[in-house]
């Protein structure tokens, strides 16, 4: 693994800078895994995002920089959290337009969609919306050129190498590809979020 970036912000925080999401994802699990055997000392929160994993209420900040300096997490660390299954019914006002352009039909679409284990690898945008990766590269579509004013919550979309589910009504431009009835986000759950970081997600197929 690339050897990070580490910068201070203000008093109580890191922000480690990284090639990209898969060293993201590997050094959130490092972390999590610190933590959990209590090497971390104290820190509030721990959030990754696309290119960067923020530490937030760090309360020994050298010691932790310290500490990031001798990470050297693995890839498989990244993958071990709980399963969520989201089931979908695959009738998207886009499925047709992305596996013309995987080459393939709709069906066979949907059965490329389905076989990989995905992971929530951040989350953003909106409240309970993780960035799912898994899906292999060559499947990557580019968002819409004019996005919808509008998109169902529950959507199931794709953009770019990730596949996302919209957990409320909102503007999107992703590429719609089917939807389920899961409640991604609810403020009367604990947790509130269903999709975390490190969650591992299987999509199945559910009839209209």
């Amino acid at each position: 693994m690339t050897l990070p970036v580490i910068r201070r912000v203000g008093d109580r925080a890191l922000l480690v800078e990284l090639p990209g999401t898969a060293e993201v994802a590997a050094l959130y699990g490092w972390l999590r895994e610190r933590q959990a055997a209590g090497e971390l000392g104290e820190v509030a929160e721990v959030v990754p995002a696309a290119r960067t994993v923020l530490l937030e209420g760090v309360a020994d900040v050298p010691a932790v920089a310290a500490l990031l300096r001798t990470a050297r997490p693995r890839a498989a660390t990244a993958a071990n959290g709980p399963l969520v299954e989201v089931p979908t019914v695959y009738d998207g006002a886009d499925l047709a337009e992305v596996a013309a352009r995987w080459g393939v039909s709709e069906e066979a679409a949907v059965r490329i969609h389905t076989e990989p284990e995905y992971v929530v690898a951040f989350c953003g945008f909106a409240p309970g919306f993780g960035y799912l990766t898994g899906l292999p590269a060559r499947y990557a579509v580019p968002r819409r050129d004019t996005p919808r004013s509008s998109v169902p919550a529950g959507s199931v979309a794709l953009a770019g190498p990730y596949t996302g589910v919209y957990p409320s009504a909102s503007p999107g431009g992703w590429q719609l590809i089917g939807r389920t009835a899961l409640a991604l986000w609810d403020p009367g759950r604990e947790p509130a979020a269903l999709l975390a970081p490190g969650v591992r997600v299987r999509f199945t197929t559910e009839r209209a």
